[in-house]
């Protein structure tokens, strides 16, 4: 027996009369994407000082410095215009002394995280800006600890600046263009590990460890680019395809005073990833897994002649969540280490000692960490946000380094994050739930609330002025018995009497999480207002419901996926307020990939799909991301084959319109370029839309509005 219920901590918002006020004003896609009128407020380019005592932020063209604990101004640091630069800056770092701000400036994308740019250092003392280099645009500079020096790359080298002497020294000598990269990531490591500076300066600021790609061997992915020129330039790139060979990573460490470098021994084996390399005293760690990623370990190096120890193992059935920044903590001056483990089924924190025992689980129970914040070592408290009471919220927490005295620190339900001063001594929340705007408030580091910083008073007002369409979050058991959680956004001026068309959004792709506490005005609401009923699912395989939930997509994406969201439409289409016969889906990306497969596969139940940037086929997308969850495709050819939406494209009888960029980097347009030849051969008519010369994104004021209304126009002529 299916069930409907409302969660109760969203009650309160459906007991008050649901139809529109009068004179309040419908949400139009101008007001979303031109005008930007429903944008939050936030807090930017917040950093903590060194004592703990201060932070300082962006705002009003400058670098501010204020108390945490009353939250007085203390001065400006530096007033951007005054440092006669062609544009203000867009990022800053301060030198570990903060005598020194590193600028970044007049960044321009390569891909998703990675840019070019100019950089300039700022002495504090002098007031003085000169640039960091005549000698080309660099990416990824970084100040050495003892704020002497700055490292950074250009053209696939790396480079120092020696702020007190020697100016430029060259390190690395073999980086080309497509073949050898030095101190920054290709193309898989920088989307799928999410990092692009590829070094790390040593604590005593007297070696650099770096990474060394080998992408000679990788193959090569073109596409046109053509921006208003009369012949289109073809950009090619190394792209790794699942199955296909990997860049070779080799570990190096440069000594700056004898400018000798020394290779690290991470074994044998060049098919496999090195994640993260981390600096404990004068070793270096390296975090290394094996092709399929099932396996990790983390080693410790000599850095003097390359040996290696292992400090940790860890092998899973399926796969390791990739590892991120603050997989791993050293502690108690690099003799202890936490590290983030799911063995008992959810994510949590364990603390071991430097030669690899178990000291203690800090954190367990049948719910998740999501985010490791840090460890005050002074008071041995680890602090986390985790969806302890519901996968729908986020809350901050503290728990002792023995897994004692667990408290909770966020005071509101919905989603919470927080980003601590240097000593914990203080914190800076940021929290919003599906009828909040951000709210941004300053706490004791006992969770005691000294201050609010934003609380977006002015999109709070604006709200008013418009028919706001609530969420309603809600949990249903498929025919399987599984519980899946969701969203329903009815029309403002609902009548339980009409029945209404429905339009599903989803994204569905492995840990993600779309039905979450959290604030949005987007362009639901704009279909709410034409009628719609909105719903959104999160299906078997998304995030915060622990590992079993996810990890049974393994080696067959988009099976139990399509089910779910098949089981979704039939679940709403039984609702008395509900057409059956007019349900669609839309989704971008994974979410693409998923809407095609259920207009092809369940096609009696949808009878229209938007597909945005979709793969089609998961042999045509990157080696890290597709065999992490699907497998070697040599190994798996049935996963890869039965779930791809080209294989069914003879199936389709509704309406199906694709949209895709020319440029996008990362879902290639070969995938809806496939998908269109498969069904043209079936002789099936449907409809496409091409972004010259946009990515992934699609990104572009005006050119989301344009998208986003021919979105809108198709579900209003077709659905």
């Amino acid at each position: 027996m299916k069930k409907h219920i409302i969660l109760s901590f969203v009650l309160f918002a459906f007991l008050f009369n649901l139809n529109a006020f009068p004179n309040r004003k419908n949400i139009s896609l101008e007001d979303i994407f031109v005008n930007r009128i429903f944008v939050q407020k936030s807090v930017y380019g917040l950093r903590s000082t060194n004592d703990g005592e201060h932070y300082i932020r962006i705002e009003d063209g400058s670098i501010a410095k204020y108390k945490y604990a009353t939250g007085e101004f203390v001065e400006k640091l530096v007033i951007f215009k005054n440092l006669n630069l062609k544009n203000s800056p867009e990022d800053y770092e301060f030198s570990e002394d903060e005598s020194k701000i590193l600028f970044t400036a007049n960044s321009k994308p390569v891909y998703r995280h990675s840019f070019t740019a100019d950089y300039f250092v700022y002495d504090i003392s002098t007031g003085q800006c000169q640039p960091l280099s005549l000698n080309g645009r660099q990416k990824a500079a970084k100040f050495s600890p003892d704020g002497t020096k700055i490292a950074f790359v250009r053209d696939n080298n790396i480079f120092i600046k020696f702020l007190n002497g020697e100016n430029e020294r060259q390190i690395t000598f073999d980086g080309k263009y497509n073949e050898i990269i030095n101190g920054h990531t290709d193309w898989v490591y920088e989307e799928e590990y999410e990092f692009t500076r590829a070094f790390e300066w040593s604590p005593d600021s007297k070696k650099i460890a770096f990474y060394r790609f080998d992408e000679s061997r990788v193959k090569e992915y073109n596409m046109n680019t053509f921006n208003n020129e009369l012949y289109p330039k073809n950009q090619s790139f190394k792209y790794p395809k699942a199955g296909e060979e990997n860049s070779t990573v080799s570990i190096l460490v440069y000594d700056i005073s004898t400018k000798n470098t020394t290779k690290m021994n991470i074994g044998n084996e060049t098919n496999q990833y090195i994640a993260r390399i981390k600096w404990n005293g004068n070793k270096l760690s390296i975090i290394r897994l094996n092709r399929k990623q099932n396996h990790l370990d983390i080693l410790l190096a000599d850095v003097e002649n390359g040996e290696m120890q292992t400090i940790y193992s860890n092998t899973e059935e399926y796969y390791i969540e990739r590892v991120d920044d603050n997989f791993l903590t050293f502690l108690n001056g690099g003799k202890e280490f936490l590290v983030t483990d799911e063995r008992d089924g959810y994510m949590h924190l364990y603390r071991y000692s430097i030669n690899g025992k178990l000291i203690n689980q800090v954190t367990k129970g049948n719910w998740e960490i999501t985010e490791f914040i840090g460890c005050d070592e002074t008071r041995k408290a680890v602090y986390y946000i985790s969806c302890e009471s519901s996968p729908l919220q986020r809350e901050l927490y503290c728990i002792n380094l023995d897994g004692s005295n667990k408290k909770m620190l966020s005071a509101q339900n919905g989603t919470n994050s927080a980003v601590f001063g240097t000593n914990f001594k203080y914190y800076i929340n940021y929290f919003s739930d599906a009828n909040t705007p951000l709210l941004i408030t300053l706490h004791s580091s006992d969770g005691k609330l000294l201050r609010t910083l934003e609380n977006n008073a002015k999109l709070r007002e604006r709200l008013d002025e418009y028919n706001i369409a609530k969420r309603e979050f809600f949990q249903f058991d498929t025919d399987e018995k599984i519980s899946l959680n969701g969203y329903i956004i009815k029309p403002a001026n609902f009548d339980k009497n009409t029945k209404y068309p429905v339009v599903m959004t989803q994204y569905s792709g492995p840990g993600s999480q779309e039905v979450r506490n959290s604030f949005k005005i987007d362009w639901e609401q704009v279909l709410a207002a034409k009628g719609y009923i909105v719903v959104c699912v999160d299906g078997r395989g998304t995030g915060g419901r622990g590992e079993h939930f996810r990890k049974q997509t393994y080696g067959q994406l988009g099976k139990y996926e399509v089910i779910d969201q098949i089981e979704t439409a039939k679940h709403i289409g039984s609702l008395p307020y509900v057409d059956s016969k007019r349900i669609g889906i839309w989704g971008w990306s994974y979410g693409g990939f998923m809407s095609l497969n259920c207009i092809l596969q369940a096609y009696e139940i949808f009878k229209l799909a938007i597909a945005v940037a979709p793969v089609t086929n998961w042999r045509f997308y990157d080696s890290i991301y597709t065999e992490l969850y699907n497998g070697l495709p040599q190994e798996n050819p049935d996963g890869y084959d039965k779930n791809s939406p080209v294989t069914y494209a003879n199936r389709l009888h509704g309406k199906l319109l694709l949209i895709h960029g020319t440029a996008d980097d990362n879902v290639h347009i070969q995938n809806t370029y496939e998908m269109a030849k498969k069904l043209i051969a079936e002789g099936k008519q449907f409809d496409m839309m091409i972004y010259p010369d946009k990515n992934h994104s699609i990104n572009g004021g005006i050119t989301r509005f344009q998208l986003f209304t021919k979105k809108v126009n198709y579900i209003v002529e077709n659905l």
